[in-house]
This record gives structure tokens, sequence and C-alpha cells, in this order.
């Protein structure tokens, strides 16, 4: 593998070997400041942060106003333009780049760091390794006797409202949201009198994870909050989904979903003060999903 020396040191002399083919090439010191330019690590920026709302690609537009109005509504990739029949560089690398962050979310781990600085015991489903999870999602909805056990000792029995957190999908997205909407719906929760069990992480979870501990412990409702398959737009988005005494294999008609919890979306604080009242309602009413009145 080429080393980052060996590449500044080709991009040097690639830069001499051109100053002295010139007809009027340049002195010395100039020659080691361009150089200098080039190989410097702020010379390329972080493409992926750029806000593709301020680009405008299409050349002349008919309504650059208008344009400009549309891309504002939207994280759509619109105006993108083109070269012949290709992609502009720009976009073709943005793009590349877009889907290089999905990839991450997908296939790196929450780090044992991160579930340890909050007090996050972690669980695992039967899923032994992120290929298996990816290919056998009926493995990340169950728990070996063991996790089961393990998590009914850590819950105890009957409580009502039982919130956990998974990886799903998008380690990002439970790293950079789920810390901010568990505070904000314990201390919704909280202020009504309703106290949860201690919350807790498991890796490789399902959506359909939640049925099995509301069996394990026997909640009347639990709270998954779990992190969402990413796109090219935001491998942020984390999701939250509510059940009323969930069983194994539970009609999916049955949970309550707020989806999109992430900056350009739903905000992590505002959307754990909406699930709050949302388990609030639920044991009121003693439903979910469809069953649930809003």
């Amino acid at each position: 593998m080429i080393s980052e020396n060996d590449i500044r040191k080709y991009v040097t002399e690639i830069l001499k070997d051109m100053a002295a083919e010139g007809t009027s090439s340049p002195p010395p010191a100039a020659r080691r400041s361009a150089a200098s330019s080039v190989v410097s690590d702020d010379i390329l920026p972080d493409i992926v942060e750029k806000d593709l709302s301020d680009e405008i690609n299409v050349p002349n537009p008919h309504n650059l106003e208008a344009l400009k109005a549309i891309k504002k509504k939207t994280p759509a990739r619109i105006g993108v333009w083109r070269t012949g029949t290709r992609y502009l560089t720009d976009t073709m690398l943005r793009f590349r780049a877009d889907h290089a962050v999905a990839m991450d979310a997908v296939f790196t781990e929450v780090p044992e760091e991160w579930t340890a600085r909050h007090n996050l015991p972690k669980f695992r489903t039967r899923c032994e390794n992120k290929d298996i999870f990816l290919t056998r999602p009926d493995l990340g909805r169950r728990f070996d006797p063991q996790e089961a056990a393990k998590i009914k000792s850590l819950v105890g029995q009957n409580n009502r409202v039982v919130v956990f957190v998974a990886d799903g999908l998008s380690t990002t997205a439970i790293t950079t949201n789920s810390m901010d909407t568990l505070k904000s719906l314990n201390d919704g929760l909280s202020s009504s009198g309703i106290k949860t069990s201690p919350p807790f992480f498991v890796q490789y979870g399902r959506v359909g994870s939640e049925d099995s501990i509301s069996e394990i412990t026997g909640a009347e409702v639990v709270v998954c909050l779990i992190g969402e398959r990413p796109g090219l737009i935001t491998s942020e988005s984390m999701s939250a989904y509510l059940c009323y005494k969930a069983y194994l294999d539970i009609p999916e008609a049955k949970r309550t979903v707020v989806s999109n919890i992430h900056r350009g979306g739903t905000p992590a604080v505002e959307a754990g003060s909406y699930i709050s009242d949302l388990v609030k309602l639920m044991l009121e009413k003693k439903a979910s999903g469809l069953d649930l009145k809003l």
C-alpha cells in the first residue's frame, strides 16, 4: 500500500518536472510553495460537509431564484447537471462519499467506550457477528436463554415501561441521537410519575427484539430506539418503535413508530418529549399501533 509520504514525494517530483518543462520556469522558492500547497492536509475539504442545497450546478438556469427555493425545500439531489451523458465530477464524488458514509454506518460496531460512557449494559441477540446480523434478520429478534436471563435480572419483572437502544442498521444514528432522545423521554415520563427500568443496549438488534424483551420482562410498553437503514441523504436517522404488551411475531400494525429522528428531521430532544407523550397515552388506552387512536 502506498503511504501518504510516498504520495507527497510523487506529487512534489511531478510538480518539479512540470516546472522544468515550462518555457518560463518559476524560481525554486515558488516551486516549493506550489508543491507545498498541493500536498498540504487542508487542500481537499471534506466533501460530505458541503450543503447540497447551496450548490447550483445548472448553467444559466431560466429561473435561478425558483431553483434555489426548490433546493432549500428538499435534501434530494436536484439540478446536479451533467457533462455529456455523465454526472459532473463533483456530483459523482459526492455520491460516492455519501455512499461510503452510509456503508460505514451499517458495518461499524458501536464502540465499547460509548456504551461504557453512558452506563449502558450490553446484551446480544442470537447473531454472533455483523455478517450474520445482516443475513439472518430472524436471529436479530431473539435472545439465547443466557442473555434473556441477564436482561430479566437487570430489568426485573412486570415493569410498566422498558426502554432500550439497539444498533440496528446505523451505528451513527445511535451514537448521535439516542442519548438525547433517552434523556428527554425519561424526563417526560418522570414528570408524570412513570418510572422506567434501567436502559440498556442491544447489539445486533432488530425491531422485533422488543417483542422478546416484552415477553422476558412482562412490560406493558416497550420502547426501542434503533438505527434505521441509511441512505445518501443522511446516515444519522434513528426511529423509535413503541408497542403495548408485545409478544413474539406480533403484527407490525400494532407498533407505533416515530421516525426520522436526526438533525435534519425531528430533533432528538423533541422526539424524546413526543415519545413520552405516546407512552403515557398507550398506558392510558392500553393499545398501540392502529389500535391507538391519536
